[in-house]
């Protein structure tokens, strides 16, 4: 009975340990912890999934063997036990990038190499691991507003949801949209901590200080707790005492803690320790981690976006989107041609992709249409979208789709992923989550390409207040004026790549890509009135560009939600996702206003995330939120009406005058006479005329299927351009009235005299 008595007092000794493990299984390696209670507070959460759902991790491997042997002492037993824990969560990360392309600065990337001994290789893989977490993604907001919580906040606008790495502030930096989490009292008692909604391996936390044009607030250093239930904590270690990281030393730079020992845990707690002198606890914050394979969780796998197509899903250095384009151009040889538009300040090439059924040539009556990313060297997204796209659609051209062989045949593209090499450089080597708000946004000398355009609005307008208009100045192709063209001028040289490009190809429809939004802006970009900073400010064909901008909103799997959350400052959502640009902010000398004052191209803006450089994990879901986009907004240029101004001997006209009755902006034919004029479906009288030739008007009608409506002109010479003909055939010039007239009169006057 003795026997019976002690076997039983063992195994429930060893099944208390078995549940003691599983309830903590986050603590480190360190057997000299001290569990810290969290301050009391009220109860914040009221989701059904925190109650019902488990989130300790299963128990290690080898308990079973243990609780056959006599039980031990409790606490060294579950300090040694965290030990095999890596190796079972070495699964997690498989469904996760490596970590050689997180892209974080100062992350190694060696491979991982099998140690001779158990403990150098648990040692090797818990590093490895911590390289291939991804962020949660509080910048990205796939961590929702309810996952953010916080011990005390100084208004609702300085909430736990601000606390997001690279949010911006208002201008004005009211109650709603400030740039941070700061919290109610300075003292060592705040916290703010994220809901995980899983069991998740935490790796790592980046803070900033807070966006304000006025205040200076940022923490110098900090803790980091984890939790499994939001009540009960454990402070990451340093030995046997708390851990404390540096902080920031100002406000906008990131800062990257690496914990030295994974955690996994529901929740992730930051506790300020010290701040600026001068300012308060204020802070924004990412958390690196690997969610835990959990099939129990229905939220999760509600939302986990997955894609079926084989694309290359990860950020590409200058070299190896050189080689990427390569392999594009390998596979695709018929339908594909590589070249470049010019140099960077630096001397790299601004390479760009044709993607049509003859490359290099430009067709009669096919419309050509540009995409450009990268002006914004550090806006990343946008530029990968591009090296995804040119992948995609040579594959489904391969493959016959027969949308895509449709586009390729019917449409001349160009897609230029990086307009800004020497920028996206500097961003590259800052990474994905350090590089900041702005790190690379500029050229190498300084120069924002977005803005660095002639501006050729107040030309338009002045003329117009003056009624010169179209008599001085036409509404369109306005002259780029002489100061931009000089030398001395503070133009980049990319810029004046993309205006040569511009000119020489004749582009009717583009998307420039940028990031740090979530929204399509459609010119004018800038305001008419000088003394506003916004002002709805529409272009004559401001209904044709609501469509164009609303078919890549609607068509995206985000923009026009109206559920999601702003990403800043800004809510779009009452135009379905879509803005003037002048009433969201004024940018004199932008792409999309000189597009359409100097040439025929239609040209709108395309904010594709929130993030500018999403981590790499992200590429994927990005990419499957814009797909459907990108191949849509490229379609609209078969939209409204095309055709061709020809000579009564059938040969084209080229700068021939295109003009739609009611819209107060022309466009001109391109050298073989054929032109492109979008329109939204309806009646039009349009009228072609040139110098030299009579002018012709005819009703053309546009209908709701894709396809433009085919509207061909044939001008008749004038009177005096066909006596002017006669006249040169024969080796005469044409007789100038008035010219004779004075000449007649001089003669009169020598006679008299």
């Amino acid at each position: 009975m003795a026997r019976q008595g002690a076997a039983a007092l063992a195994l429930a000794l060893a099944l208390l340990a078995m549940a003691w493990t599983r309830t903590q299984a986050f603590v480190p390696e360190d057997a000299g912890y001290d569990v810290q209670e969290t301050w009391s507070r009220e109860p914040y959460y009221a989701h059904p999934e925190s109650v019902s759902e488990p989130f300790s991790p299963p128990p290690p491997a080898g308990t079973r063997e243990e609780a056959r042997e006599p039980p031990a002492p409790g606490p060294p037993k579950k300090a040694t036990k965290p030990k095999k824990g890596p190796k079972k969560e070495k699964l997690a990360p498989e469904t996760l990038p490596p970590g050689k392309h997180s892209n974080r600065k100062g992350a190694r990337t060696k491979s991982f190499k099998k140690a001779a001994s158990d403990g150098q290789s648990t040692r090797a893989a818990q590093e490895d691991v911590r390289e291939s977490c991804p962020p949660l993604g509080l910048e990205t907001l796939k961590i929702t507003d309810f996952q953010l919580h916080a011990s005390t906040v100084k208004r609702y606008g300085l909430g736990a949801h601000r606390g997001r790495l690279n949010i911006q502030a208002g201008i004005n930096e009211n109650d709603f949209y400030d740039g941070a989490w700061c919290a109610g009292r300075n003292d060592l008692h705040q916290w703010i901590e994220v809901d995980a909604r899983r069991l998740t391996k935490f790796t790592g936390v980046i803070t900033q200080g807070r966006n304000s044009l006025w205040l200076s607030d940022w923490v110098t250093s900090y803790k980091v707790m984890v939790s499994n239930d939001s009540h009960t904590w454990v402070t990451v270690k340093n030995g046997s005492g708390d851990m404390i990281f540096e902080g920031n030393t100002e406000k906008e730079i990131p800062v990257l803690n690496e914990l030295p020992v994974p955690m996994v845990a529901r929740y992730i707690r930051i506790n300020p320790q010290s701040w600026w002198d001068n300012g308060s606890i204020c802070m924004r914050m990412e958390i690196l981690g690997c969610p835990l394979p959990d099939p129990n969780n229905y939220y999760h796998r509600r939302n986990e976006m997955t894609t079926t197509d084989d694309l290359d899903f990860k950020h590409h250095n200058y070299k190896e989107m050189r080689q990427l384009m390569k392999v594009v151009n390998e596979m695709c040889p018929n339908i594909t041609r590589i070249y470049n538009i010019g140099k960077s300040h630096q001397g790299l090439k601004l390479y760009a992709v044709e993607i049509s059924d003859n490359p290099g040539e430009h067709e009669v009556g096919e419309p050509e249409f540009h995409y450009i990313a990268g002006a914004h060297g550090n806006e990343v997204l946008g530029r990968e979208l591009m090296l995804l796209l040119m992948q995609f659609l040579c594959q489904e051209y391969l493959a016959q789709n027969a949308r895509v062989v449709h586009l390729v045949e019917e449409t001349r593209i160009h897609i230029l992923p990086s307009l800004n090499p020497d920028g996206y450089e500097k961003a590259y080597e800052g990474g994905s989550e350090l590089g900041g708000w702005s790190l690379g946004r500029w050229t190498h000398e300084g120069i924002d390409i977005n803005n660095n355009f002639p501006d050729l609005n107040t030309l338009l307008w002045e003329a117009e207040d003056r009624h010169n208009v179209p008599r001085r100045v036409p509404n369109h192709h306005i002259a780029i004026p002489e100061w931009f063209l000089s030398e001395n001028a503070t133009v980049a040289v990319e810029t004046r790549a993309v205006i040569a490009w511009m000119e020489k190809i004749p582009f009717v429809l583009g998307g420039n890509l940028q990031g740090g939004e979530l929204v399509v802006a459609y010119p004018y970009d800038m305001v008419r009135s000088l003394w506003k900073t916004q002002e709805h400010t529409p272009t004559p064909d401001d209904h044709v560009f609501r469509w164009l901008a609303y078919s890549y909103a609607s068509t995206h799997r985000l923009m026009t939600d109206a559920r999601r959350r702003v990403c800043h400052t800004e809510d779009f959502q009452k135009e379905d996702g879509t803005v003037n640009g002048a009433s969201w902010h004024t940018v004199a000398g932008s792409l999309n206003d000189f597009s359409y004052l100097h040439t025929n191209c239609f040209e709108l803006s395309i904010y594709v995330g929130c993030d500018k450089y999403p981590h790499e994990s992200e590429l994927p879901e990005e990419w499957e939120n814009n797909r459907e986009s990108l191949i849509v907004f490229m379609e609209q240029v078969h939209r409204g009406i095309k055709g061709i101004v020809r000579d009564p001997h059938g040969k084209g006209i080229p700068n021939a005058i295109i003009s739609v009755e009611g819209v107060n902006h022309d466009i001109r034919t391109a050298s073989d006479g054929d032109y492109w004029r979008l329109l939204n479906p309806g009646e039009y009288v349009v009228t072609a005329r040139a110098e030299g030739f009579t002018a012709s008007t005819k009703n053309c009608m546009v209908g709701y299927d894709m396809g433009a409506t085919r509207c061909d002109f044939i001008l008749s010479k004038t009177n005096l351009a066909r006596i002017r003909e006669i006249m040169e055939k024969f080796g005469k010039q044409p007789v100038s009235l008035p010219a004779r007239r004075l000449k007649l009169r001089g003669r009169k006057r020598r006679q008299w005299g």
